[in-house]
């Protein structure tokens, strides 16, 4: 059972400092991808170092089953997890074939030499390498070592496999490739992963659940559509997937007015301090009608101009200002055309539109 609980874990690095992971708190089920994910010093890194046993909390625990891994009195020693990890860079040894450089783990472990080959040979057929096992990393492509990463991390049969950005020095082409070979990796496996990174794409490609991270804490937990379709805070929203976030005040029968817009929404507003409330709605969702001249009226609804157009081939990307200065960004389809400077009617339909917390 490889399931990993933690539970108020806390660290810091200078006391003066505010918390690196602050009071974090996340189930991983047996056998999921769960991925954190979140801008650069949310904590990610920190937390799977604190996984890893590499450091070791200022409070909480970390449990995987019924043990416990760390806590602010003991950590068990990484060798002793049974665990493996895979870095940013592929740390592969330059001196050894791909063969022996999957081998490596199982010889330390003293694993009989028959065993060593076939186990070597079922892993490097899983990624593709078979036919690559005589080679030195210096003969192989980025993807192809970082597959010998894969590799080397899995052979060794761990309960769960740990991944620090892993495809970053990947260009963006070897990337998307990778991302769907480490969920099939995952899916022929059914090894627990808990998979750091900052790319939302990433995130979504190879993870059950995603769990956003901010100011060293998880900012919410769910699926991707979950995360997608359902953000629960103003930060989870913008951070995946583009975002308009309007901020604005709640009326008596429930519209929040933020400038120029009137809205409703598709869930209750949840009214903040000052009966602030926070609005989010997807640019795709966002309808764009060519202005008559006529007066706008109604919730959801606003006369706007065209300031940017963008022609992306497979859409367009527009923003449009508002009376009052307000900012909407729109995306359609490539056919939909209003140039720079033209009138439009803006409506953001209520079922689309999601109040969040701030």
């Amino acid at each position: 059972m490889a399931e990993i609980v933690i539970s108020g874990l806390r660290k810091r690095f200078d006391q003066s400092a505010n918390y690196a992971v602050d009071g974090l708190d996340l189930r991983v089920r047996d056998g999921e991808v769960m991925a954190l994910l979140g801008p650069s010093g949310c904590g990610k890194t920190t937390t799977l170092q604190l996984l890893a046993g590499f450091l070791q909390p200022d409070a909480g625990e970390i449990r995987v089953g019924e043990r416990v891994l760390s806590d602010a009195t003991r950590v068990v020693p990484p060798e002793r997890r049974n665990m493996s990890m895979i870095f940013q860079s592929y740390a592969v040894w330059p001196h050894k074939t791909v063969f022996e450089n999957v081998a490596y783990g199982l010889e330390v472990r003293r694993v009989p030499r028959a065993e060593i080959a076939t186990r070597v040979e079922r892993t490097l057929a899983s990624v593709h390498l078979e036919q690559l096992a005589s080679r030195y990393p210096a003969e192989l492509s980025g993807g192809q070592q970082q597959r010998v990463a894969l590799a080397r991390a899995v052979v060794v049969e761990p309960d769960i496999l740990l991944l620090d950005e892993p495809l970053s020095n990947l260009d963006a082409n070897l990337r998307e490739a990778m991302r769907f070979e480490i969920r099939r990796l995952h899916d022929a496996t059914g090894i627990t992963m808990v998979y750091v990174t900052h790319d939302q794409a990433e995130a979504m490609v190879t993870a059950d659940r995603i769990a956003i991270m901010n100011g060293g804490k998880v900012d919410q937990v769910g699926t991707p559509a979950e995360i997608y379709e359902e953000p629960r805070t103003a930060f989870a929203a913008a951070f995946i997937g583009r975002m308009n976030v309007f901020e604005g005040t709640l009326g008596g029968d429930g519209v929040v007015v933020c400038g120029e817009l009137a809205l409703r929404t598709a869930s209750a507003p949840i009214p903040a301090a000052g009966m602030r409330s926070t609005v989010c709605i997807r640019p795709q969702h966002v309808v764009l009608i060519a202005s008559d001249g006529s007066a706008v009226s109604g919730p959801n609804r606003a006369a706007g101009r065209i300031v940017r157009q963008t022609y992306l081939g497979d859409l367009r990307d527009y923003l449009i200002e508002l009376a009052g200065g307000l900012v909407v960004r729109a995306v359609t389809e490539p056919g939909v055309r209003h140039d720079v400077g033209a009138g439009v009617v803006v409506e953001l339909p209520a079922g689309h539109c999601r109040a969040v917390e701030e």
